[in-house]
């Protein structure tokens, strides 16, 4: 027999709630901050040619997309299948590149103007002929650096 018997029970203390608020929040901004947006809406089918050599591209923020290929199909009834050119988030002819630079410059600083680089998101099946009037655009607008967008090869 014990000598000291303890007839109470002891309960477990509740766990706080003070600090989870705290970490909620934390988290929230944290994925705010790390996540990035899409900034266009893709609206033509692109799919990506293989390259034998492929290399990243270095600056994201100083790169101005055109997008090259079909409409998707929720848009074709309209735009008809025929490939077509996104600046942006709306179908251009090739005319329009032009302002489409002009404005992509403008937006950048002016120590990175001479960085800007033109990035070509063609369909593999896209016709070479709308590809080289994109490119003579760009040569006339004197956007001279160029990438295509493409995938390793397998």
């Amino acid at each position: 027999m014990s000598k000291f018997k303890n007839s109470d029970k002891k309960e477990v203390p509740a766990i706080t709630s003070s600090s989870l608020s705290d970490i909620v929040f934390m988290l929230l901004f944290f994925f705010m901050v790390t996540t990035q947006l899409r900034e266009t809406e893709n609206k033509v089918m692109v799919k990506i040619p293989q390259a034998s050599e492929a290399v990243k591209l270095e600056r994201k923020d100083l790169a101005a997309y055109i997008n090259i290929g079909t409409p998707i199909k929720s848009l074709q009834a309209q735009y008809g299948t025929d490939a077509r050119i996104q600046l942006n988030d709306s179908f251009k002819t090739k005319e329009d590149i032009r302002d489409f630079i002009a404005a992509e410059r403008d937006s950048k600083a002016e120590a990175d103007r001479a960085l800007m680089t033109v990035n070509i998101k063609a369909d593999q099946d896209v016709r070479m002929g709308i590809i080289t009037d994109v490119k003579q655009e760009l040569r006339r607008c004197s956007a001279l650096k160029i990438m295509y967008s493409a995938r390793k090869a397998e």
